[in-house]
């Protein structure tokens, strides 16, 4: 358990974060950052939320987020706290930004290289070559409307929403990213290269507003990146600071309640009767859970959580986290491997109730980038397969998560990772059901609330409740969603409330 001493020359006001993942952490640093005197609470042994690290046998293993695309998001954290970030942690770049694959033996290197892009376009569809220029202006044009614009802005009203309209209209935003795609490129791998990225933040690319298409042209700007010594090592350099502005931080902090008095958050209670006393407080939980449990004694935590159940969430995730003896620096750091099917295995993970007979794969070989995170010579690796959450598919993960695991190993080794069972060192799982006994998740759901168009900004759950108003929420079931830079920017929005809210307030005693 650590506890730092909070700052002594703040404003006054106290703060409460529940849940230290990236969202957490930055509006905690922010906070703290303004004289807001913040204690961040951590259920877990660790800070990180989804951005876990296991270690085993010398291996480092990320949990979850190893896709830093917009550094300038971490780095304005470290700014507002006066602090230079290179002394907290050190992004490296990554290239290509990811290697796509497919089982005909197609191979696509995406990275920041137009002539290299333009070569692999021209020789799968030289028509193509176009349409992608095209394609990209789109989502440099939707990047600066929906990111850059409208990212980090709170949608606490419905005329919001009305500003934003004509723009989204323009954009087309109740089009898909994949018929978005489509409308620019012909080439079959192509329309699957440039609309996956949705999965990414938990979308599905046929129902996924094309605003999402903004993540292609956010990457093309700022490149793809990854910390030195892993995820890990950005969270640890996130809590570094945070205490280094004299903020506080409870790991082990099992939140049972948010204590409501007179409709106004007072107290956060932790399940073993400690109390922290606030005059404002954030959760970063699962937005579900928040209202579910630890709002449930209140008559708005109720009634909210009804409407939230109602609401469509993203898929799980089934990954593998696999040490091997052998490094393999063939291996790209970020390996997409597409399945036989495209369309139809992304119905059944969005809409179907048993398990797919085939997967798609993301494969993370982090070693290629940062060789520490293995003992010397070997390789750290994980590999995810998005599945059914668990509202949709009853699935018994106890008995088909090892069946599950042997088929992807089976797979990976025929395609990808010749010898894999013979040098492997160790590995785990985690299953949907992990994501609801670990991270609270609703149905086990891996990014919260679906990015559909109809559940984004105004539509989603607001960065400060409705109803009670010094309760706000951030990370990836508020605006804008999912993702690193996502979540990020849900902490400077929320942070811009709770800030002039404290600055209105009086003075507690």
């Amino acid at each position: 358990m650590n506890r730092i001493a909070p700052n002594a020359f703040g404003t006054g006001r106290r703060a409460v974060v529940i849940g230290a993942g990236f969202g957490g952490l930055a509006l905690a640093i922010r906070l703290q950052a303004a004289g807001i005197s913040t204690t961040l609470l951590e259920r877990r042994d660790k800070p990180g939320g989804r951005a876990y690290v296991y270690e085993d046998e010398g291996f480092t293993f990320d949990a979850g987020p190893t896709v830093i695309t917009d550094p300038s998001a971490l780095e304005e954290l470290f700014e507002v706290a006066g602090r230079p970030m290179a002394d907290y942690v050190e992004l490296l770049p990554v290239a290509p930004f990811y290697r796509l694959a497919w089982e005909d033996g197609v191979r696509f290197d995406y990275a920041d290289d137009q002539e290299h892009l333009d070569r692999q376009i021209e020789a799968l569809n030289p028509k193509d070559v176009e349409g992608y220029r095209r394609f990209l202006a789109y989502s440099k044009d939707v990047f600066r409307e929906g990111y850059e614009k409208l990212g980090t802005v709170p949608f606490l009203n419905f005329r919001d929403m009305v500003r934003a309209g004509p723009q989204l209209v323009r954009l087309e935003a109740y089009r898909s990213v994949y018929s978005k795609v489509a409308q620019f490129i012909e080439d079959d791998h192509l329309r699957q290269a440039f609309s996956f990225h949705s999965l990414l933040v938990g979308g599905n690319p046929f129902a996924t507003s094309s605003i999402y298409a903004l993540i292609h042209a956010l990457e093309r700007r700022w490149g793809v990146f990854f910390p030195r010594g892993g995820t890990g090592a950005l969270v640890n350099g996130l809590v570094r600071l945070f205490t280094d502005l004299g903020g506080r931080i409870e790991t082990s902090a099992d939140v049972a309640e948010i204590v409501v008095e007179d409709d106004k958050a007072k107290a956060v209670k932790l399940a073993d009767g400690r109390r922290f006393e606030a005059d404002l407080v954030a959760s970063n939980a699962d937005v579900v859970h928040t209202y579910d449990k630890l709002l449930g004694r209140t008559a708005r935590g109720a009634k909210y959580a009804g409407a939230l159940k109602r609401k469509r969430f993203s898929m799980s995730l089934f990954v593998i986290y696999f040490g091997l003896k052998t490094h393999r620096p063939d291996i790209a750091h970020h390996t997409v491997c597409f399945g036989p099917r495209y369309r139809p295995l992304i119905d059944e993970i969005f809409r179907g109730t048993e398990l797919a007979t085939d997967f798609s794969l993301y494969l993370h070989n982090p070693c290629v980038t940062d060789p520490s995170l293995a003992p010397d010579g070997m390789g750290s690796f994980y590999v995810l397969s998005p599945v059914p959450h668990l509202g949709q598919a009853d699935i018994d993960w106890s008995v088909e998560g090892p069946r599950y695991r042997d088929r992807i190993f089976d797979y990976l080794e025929e395609h990808y990772i010749p010898g894999l069972k013979a040098d492997l060192v160790t590995s785990r799982t985690f299953t949907p059901n992990d994501f609801t006994t670990e991270l609270n998740a609703h149905l086990g759901s891996a990014f919260s609330l679906e990015p559909i168009l109809t559940q984004s900004a105004w539509f989603r759950p607001h960065n400060r409740d409705d109803a009670i108003p010094n309760l706000y929420i951030v990370g990836a079931g508020t605006h804008p969603g999912a993702g690193v830079p996502g979540v990020v920017g849900s902490a400077k929005a929320t942070a811009g409330l709770m800030i002039a809210d404290a600055a209105s307030m009086r003075v507690s005693a």
